[in-house]
C-alpha cells in the first residue's frame, strides 16, 4: 500500500469513528463525569529517596522498578552478539550497531528490516524488547530473552502469525502503548489518535515508581517541608491521593495491574481512585477461568484473590508481600505459618490453632515439593512460555470436581494417577472434611454451553452469600437467558453491597420491557461507581425516556461515560465488536457494518467480522458488498469453512 493510500485509509477510519459516535443518543464526551481528575504534580521516585532511604533501596532492584527500562549495557540482558533465532521459518537477528541494540526481522509487510530497541519490559524471568515499526507506535517483540536459561525463545511457542496477521508482532495485540505500558509506567496516558492510528503517550516515569501506588508527590514533598501549611481538598493528611492504610485502597491499587480488566479511562487512574471507578473486572468466564474458578488464561491475581476466604477475612496483599521490594515476607511455608500455626494470628481469631506445616497435615516428606503449602493450595500455571504464576484463590484441593473440567493440584504432581485416586485419598485422609460440599463448578461448566438450562441454578448461586466475584459471574452467565419470571429475585441484587454483583445484575433484566427495565435500573444510573453505571447504560441501550426528565438526564450521562470509555479504546479490535453490537441492538445496520469493517481492518483474522459484514449487506440486498466482504475475508483467512460455504452460495471461486 502506498503512503498516500495508507493515509487516505486512515482518514476514512477517522471518519467512520466520527460517524459511529454520532449514532449514540448523546454527544461524544471524551472526559465524561469523573473521567478526569485534578491532582498534584508528579515529582519522580528520585525525589523520595532523601527521606525514604531504606524504602528506596528496597524498591530500586525490584521487578516494579525494572518493569520498564531504557536500553544500555546495564539493563539489556539478552545476547545481542550478532546471533540469530528462527521460529516457524522466520529468522530474527540480534546485533549491535555501535551503542544501539538492534533486531532484524520481518516487518508487517513481510519485508526484512532492522529495528532499534527503544525499551525493555521486565527483568525476571524474561525480558521483552520494544521496537517501533513506524513513528507513533511501539510494539513488544515476541521473541524474548529467558533470563535464567540465557536463551532466546518464542513467548507464544505454538503461535505462527505471519505478517499481516493481528497476532503478528506488529499487530494490535502486541501494541506496547495499548496493551502493556500503563502497567509498566507511572502516570501514563497513551493518547491514541484513531485517524492516524498512532500514539502520543505521556507519562511521569518509566517503571512502577513510588507515585504509581502512593499518588503524585508534589503536595507530599511540600507538606514535608512545611507540615503546617493547609493541604488541597481531597488529599490525605500527608498530601497524597492514596490512603494505603485502607484495605480496599491497597487491594484496588494492586489490582490496577494485577487483574484482568477493561479500562474505563485512558491510562493510569490517580492512585486512590476506587478500582470499580476505573475498570470493569473480567469475571470467571469460560476461556479465562476453569469452571471452579481456577486460573486458565492470563488473568493475573486479582480475580482469584477475590474468591478466597483470606480476602473475605481481611487478609491484604501486603500481609504476604513486602510492597516495596515485592519480595515475600518470609521464605517457603513460613509465609503461611504467619497465621496458619498453633500460635495463630490475633487479627484472624477464626483460624484453627494447629500444625499445618507438618506431615500430619500435608502427608508428604518434610521439605519436599509436596510439603509446600503452595503446591496444594496455590496451583502454578505458566504464561509467556516461562513465567510461572500461582492461583491466589488459596483453595482446598477438590479432585472430586474434575468431572466438571476443573484441574486437580494432586495430579499436577502425581501425573501417573487420576483425579478419582486423588479424591479417594483425600476422603481417606480427611474423612470429616467440611470442604466437599456443593460447589458452583458443575453449574458453571454446564452453563458454558447451555445457560438457559442452568438459569435457576445460576440464580441460586447469585443469591448465595459467598464471594461477590462468583455471584457476579453466575449473573454474567445467566445474562440474556434470564426469564421474566426470575425478575422478582433479580431486582434485589441491584442493591447488593458488591459492585460486581450490581453491575452483573443489570444485564439480566433484558426480558423486561424497556420502560419497565428503566424503572428498576434507574437508581443504578447514579451508582457511586462508574463500572456499575456503564453496565447499566449498556442494559438500557434500547430504552427511551421523555426529554428533560430525570430518567433522560441519567441515561444521557451514563451513556456518555460508556461511549467515552469505548472511544478511548478504539485501538482495540474488540472495542469495534462492541460498537458493532450496539449497532445491531439499535438496528443501525450502517453503524454495525462499519464497526465490523474497522474491527477486521485491525485484525483480519476476526472471521466473524467478515461474516457479519456479508450478512448485513445481504439482508440489505447489497450483493456486491456481501461478495466483497466474503472474498476479502477468505483472502485473509484461507480455508475458513464458514466463509468458504458463503462464497460457494454466492457463486464465488473458492481455492481448494
Amino acid at each position: 500500500m502506498t503512503a498516500v493510500a495508507r493515509q487516505h485509509g486512515r482518514q476514512e477510519t477517522g471518519a467512520v469513528l466520527r460517524r459511529l459516535g454520532r449514532v449514540f443518543a448523546v454527544l461524544l464526551i471524551m472526559a465524561g463525569p469523573g473521567m478526569a481528575q485534578d491532582a498534584p504534580a508528579y515529582v519522580g521516585s528520585a525525589a523520595c529517596s532523601d527521606c525514604h532511604e531504606q524504602v528506596s533501596a528496597d524498591w530500586a532492584p525490584s521487578d516494579h522498578a525494572k518493569a520498564w527500562t531504557l536500553p544500555d549495557e546495564s539493563t539489556v540482558l539478552g545476547d545481542f552478539g550478532d546471533v540469530t533465532f528462527t521460529h516457524h521459518g522466520v529468522t530474527s537477528r540480534f546485533f549491535r550497531d555501535g551503542a544501539k541494540f538492534m533486531i532484524e526481522t520481518e516487518d508487517g509487510s513481510g519485508q526484512r528490516r532492522a529495528f532499534e530497541v527503544t525499551g525493555i519490559a521486565g527483568i525476571d524471568p524474561l525480558q521483552q524488547y520494544l521496537i517501533s515499526p513506524e513513528p507513533g507506535r511501539t510494539q513488544t517483540f515476541d521473541i524474548a530473552w529467558d533470563v535464567l536459561a540465557k536463551r532466546w525463545y518464542p513467548v507464544f511457542p505454538d503461535q505462527m502469525a505471519p505478517a499481516g496477521n493481528g497476532m503478528h508482532w506488529t499487530g494490535p495485540y502486541k501494541s506496547w502503548e495499548a496493551r502493556c505500558a500503563e502497567c509498566h509506567a507511572t502516570g501514563y496516558t497513551r493518547n491514541y489518535d484513531a485517524t492516524t492510528r498512532t500514539y502520543s503517550p505521556k507519562l511521569a516515569e518509566i517503571g512502577v515508581g513510588c507515585e504509581a501506588c502512593h499518588g503524585p508527590g508534589a503536595a507530599h514533598v511540600a507538606w514535608a517541608k512545611a507540615p503546617d501549611l493547609p493541604l488541597a481538598r481531597g488529599l490525605g493528611p500527608f498530601g497524597l491521593t492514596a490512603d494505603l492504610t485502607r484495605a480496599d485502597t491497597e487491594l484496588g491499587t494492586c489490582m490496577t495491574c494485577h487483574s484482568r480488566r477493561e479500562a474505563l479511562q485512558d491510562g493510569n487512574p490517580v492512585p486512590g481512585t476506587a478500582y470499580h471507578d476505573s475498570y470493569s473486572l473480567a469475571l470467571l468466564r469460560p476461556g479465562l477461568y476453569h469452571p471452579d474458578g481456577q486460573i486458565l488464561d492470563e488473568v493475573f491475581e486479582g480475580g482469584s484473590f477475590l474468591q478466597s476466604k483470606m480476602h473475605a477475612k481481611g487478609v491484604r496483599c501486603s500481609d504476604c508481600h513486602e510492597p516495596h521490594s515485592a519480595a515475600l515476607r518470609a521464605e517457603g511455608n513460613a509465609v503461611c505459618a504467619q497465621c496458619h500455626s498453633p500460635a495463630g494470628n490475633p487479627r484472624f481469631p477464626s483460624l484453627p490453632l494447629k500444625v499445618f506445616d507438618g506431615p500430619e497435615h500435608h502427608f508428604h516428606p518434610e521439605d519436599s515439593a509436596g510439603a509446600q503449602c503452595v503446591s496444594c493450595h496455590m496451583a502454578e500455571r505458566t504464561y509467556m512460555g516461562i513465567d510461572t504464576r500461582r492461583d491466589h484463590s488459596f483453595r482446598i484441593p477438590r479432585p472430586d470436581l474434575a468431572a466438571s473440567g476443573a484441574p486437580d493440584t494432586c495430579t499436577d504432581c502425581h501425573t501417573d494417577r487420576d483425579a478419582a485416586w486423588a479424591a479417594a485419598e483425600l476422603e481417606a485422609r480427611f474423612p470429616d472434611s467440611p470442604h466437599r460440599g456443593p460447589h458452583f463448578a458443575p453449574v458453571f461448566s454446564a452453563a458454558a454451553t447451555d445457560p438457559a438450562g442452568q438459569a435457576d441454578a445460576l440464580l441460586e448461586i447469585a443469591e448465595w452469600k459467598g464471594p461477590g466475584v462468583v455471584r457476579a459471574s453466575a449473573l454474567d452467565m445467566l445474562g440474556a437467558a434470564a426469564r421474566a419470571d426470575q425478575a422478582p429475585r433479580l431486582v434485589p441484587l441491584l442493591a447488593d453491597p458488591d459492585p460486581l454483583v450490581r453491575a452483573a445484575a443489570a444485564g439480566t433484566l433484558g426480558a423486561l420491557p424497556p420502560d419497565q427495565r428503566l424503572g428498576v435500573l434507574f437508581p443504578l444510573l447514579s451508582d457511586p461507581l462508574r463500572a456499575v453505571r456503564v453496565a447499566t447504560a449498556r442494559a438500557l441501550l434500547d430504552a427511551q425516556a421523555a426529554p428533560g426528565t430525570p430518567e433522560a438526564q441519567a441515561i444521557s450521562a451514563a451513556m456518555a461515560e460508556w461511549q467515552g470509555a469505548m472511544m478511548l479504546r478504539t485501538d482495540f479490535p474488540e472495542t469495534h465488536l462492541q460498537l458493532a453490537g450496539v449497532g445491531l441492538t439499535l438496528r443501525n445496520w450502517q453503524m454495525a457494518s462499519q464497526a465490523f469493517a474497522e474491527a477486521v481492518s485491525l485484525d483480519p483474522q476476526l472471521v466473524q467480522g467478515w461474516i457479519m459484514q456479508a450478512r448485513i449487506a445481504a439482508a440489505l440486498e447489497d450483493r456486491q458488498s456481501a461478495a466483497r466482504a466474503v472474498s476479502q475475508g477468505l483472502a485473509a483467512n484461507p480455508g475458513d469453512p464458514t466463509l468458504a460455504a458463503m462464497a460457494r452460495e454466492m457463486g464465488l471461486a473458492v481455492a481448494p
